[in-house]
């Protein structure tokens, strides 16, 4: 079991960035996959990124491509999120995610708001 605390979300202007970052207990932070996802008011959640349990992989969503970086630290039981160019459409909930052996997401952090200002 493990579980998660994002953090570092916050008000800023377009175009600017910010780094979320998502703390997990446990000892076997490194056989999960990581992921990011976020949920914008009235809409559903959606995916960002993920990271394999290695960190040597990583995926994104179309919308986020070459803006956003996942990346992990298992040594800190950490997973990051470098968002760079911020647009107001990426204002959102962000949440970070756990999923065990190939398994679905199983484990939700409790989400850090992200607003950006036009």
């Amino acid at each position: 079991q493990v579980q998660l605390v994002e953090s570092g979300g916050g008000l800023v202007q377009a175009g600017g960035s910010l780094r979320l970052s998502c703390a997990a207990s446990g000892r076997t932070f490194s056989s999960y996959t990581m992921g990011w996802f976020r949920q914008a008011p009235g809409k559903e959640r959606e995916f960002v990124a993920r990271i394999s349990r290695s960190g040597s992989g990583t995926y994104y969503a179309d919308s986020v491509k070459g803006r956003f970086t996942i990346s992990r630290d298992n040594a800190k039981n950490t997973v990051y999120l470098q968002m760079n160019s911020l647009k107001p459409e990426d204002t959102a909930v962000y949440y970070c995610a756990a999923a065990f052996n190939g398994q679905d997401y199983g484990y939700w952090g409790q989400g850090t708001q992200v607003t950006v200002s036009s």
